[in-house]
């Protein structure tokens, strides 16, 4: 698994590199474009990002399955065998609409999974350079460096609720058992910034509707690696190919346990 690492993260570096930073601030009207949901971006520079990944990561592991978001945009069935044997899990553009807009943050996430069970993790922010990786049982890296993930130390836990996808109840629920228990922040829009963010102390909690593979394959293995905790919401792991929805990440199992007590107990 380790001879993985290098060829995926050179591959990554390349096409933001030779195609997501071109396209940055420089998109025309004509090259961003709605999916099925009105509020789910997609540019010319997420369908060009996904062919050239998608071609670099089957030279570097031709046994494996491509899963690509766009892809699945296109072919809903594609979805259907993500849990299916070895498939790599490709988001070549994390944070769509932010990137749109011109603004961060934004990501390329990579994820091998195996029978719905997420072996490598890998998150690339374009613009520091920045990449967050994860192998499981291995631990979890940000460039060369092992990290352990830390709470924010706050008095109360730092929360950012991804609540845009919840139903109008869902979203006062939330709201109200969350008033004076946490101190919420704003959500970055994109789950390549959020999973870092919990592990280096800067929010505590997350939680997320959609569960998306290409979203969260690598993020969740990468924040359970560095000791944090991302589960469902009934305490059961996360498994490519499970269509349920409902992610609970967090800082450490501590807070894990206290925020699902007060969100959803």
């Amino acid at each position: 698994m380790l001879d993985l690492h290098a060829p995926v993260v050179t591959l990554m570096r390349d096409v933001a590199r030779d195609i997501v930073m071109p396209r940055y601030q420089n998109l025309a009207s004509s090259e961003i474009s709605a999916k099925a949901d009105a509020d789910d971006l997609v540019t010319i520079a997420d369908k060009e990002s996904e062919i050239r990944l998608a071609e670099g990561l089957a030279a570097i592991l031709p046994e494996a399955g491509i899963i690509g978001e766009e892809a699945c945009a296109a072919d809903p069935s594609i979805l259907d065998r993500a849990g299916d044997g070895l498939n790599w899990i490709i988001d070549p553009i994390d944070g769509t609409g932010n990137f749109a807009a011109g603004r961060p943050p934004f990501g390329i996430m990579i994820a091998l999974a195996d029978a719905g069970t997420t072996l490598a993790g890998w998150i690339l922010d374009p613009i520091s350079g920045r990449i967050c990786h994860a192998m499981l049982g291995g631990g979890s890296h940000i460039n060369d460096e092992r990290v352990e993930a830390r709470e924010s130390g706050g008095d109360l836990p730092i929360a950012a609720l991804a609540v845009y996808f919840m139903s109008a109840q869902e979203r006062a629920d939330i709201t109200r058992r969350s008033q004076d228990r946490f101190a919420l922040v704003d959500i970055p829009r994109c789950a390549a910034e959020q999973y870092p963010r919990l592990v280096l102390g800067q929010n505590d909690v997350s939680v997320f509707a959609r569960t998306l593979p290409w979203d969260h394959a690598a993020g969740t293995l990468f924040l359970n690696e560095a000791g944090g905790c991302c589960q469902r919401l009934d305490g059961t792991p996360y498994v490519v190919g499970d269509t349920r929805r409902g992610l609970l990440g967090a800082s450490s199992p501590r807070l894990w346990d206290r925020a699902a007590e007060i969100l959803f107990r």
